[in-house]
C-alpha cells in the first residue's frame, strides 16, 4: 500500500466518522418531536416495509445484534413495536411496528422532507445523487475487501 493510499483511507475514515456524528445529530433533532430517538427511528425504519428478526435488522444496519435487541425491547415496552411469530424460525421472533410506532415515524416526515430539500439545494441534485452512489459503492467495496489480520496472515 502506498502512502497516498494510506492517507486516502485515513481521510475517508475520518470523514465517515464525522458524517456519522453529523447524521446522528440531525436524526436526533428530527426524531425528537415525534417522541423518538435516532436509534429508535433507525430500528423502526428498518421494519416499516416488512417485519424482520433482530439479527436481520442488525445485519442491514451494520451494528451488533445485542444493541438492536436492546432497542427492540425498549420499542416493544413503549408500545411502538411488537414481536410476532417467525414462520422461518421458532425462536427468532420478528419485530414489526405497531400503529403507534408507524404514526411516530410518520410525524418525522415533514421535517425530514424539509431537511432533505435544504441539503439537496446546498449540494445540487446531481452532486447529491453522485454522493449517494459513491457512498453505496464505498460500502460495497468495504464488504468485498478482507481486512488483513494483525499478524499479516
Amino acid at each position: 500500500m502506498s502512502r497516498a493510499q494510506q492517507d486516502a483511507l485515513s481521510r475517508t475514515a475520518l470523514a465517515a466518522f464525522r458524517l456519522n456524528g453529523q447524521f446522528l445529530a440531525v436524526a436526533e433533532q428530527l426524531a425528537r418531536p415525534a417522541g423518538l430517538t435516532a436509534a429508535w427511528w433507525q430500528v423502526l425504519g428498518a421494519v416499516l416495509t416488512e417485519p424482520l428478526p433482530v439479527s436481520g435488522i442488525a445485519r442491514a444496519m451494520g451494528i451488533t445484534r445485542q444493541s438492536v435487541q436492546r432497542i427492540a425491547d425498549l420499542l416493544v415496552g413503549k408500545g411502538l413495536a411488537e414481536y410476532v411469530p417467525n414462520p422461518a424460525h421458532r425462536r427468532a421472533k420478528l419485530l414489526r411496528p405497531t400503529e403507534e410506532g408507524r404514526a411516530a415515524v410518520s410525524r418525522i416526515g415533514p421535517g425530514h422532507a424539509e431537511f432533505a430539500a435544504r441539503l439537496a439545494e446546498e449540494l445540487g441534485e446531481a452532486e447529491f445523487a453522485e454522493t449517494v452512489r459513491m457512498l453505496a459503492r464505498l460500502s460495497a467495496a468495504l464488504e468485498a475487501v478482507d481486512v488483513p489480520s494483525p499478524s499479516g496472515d
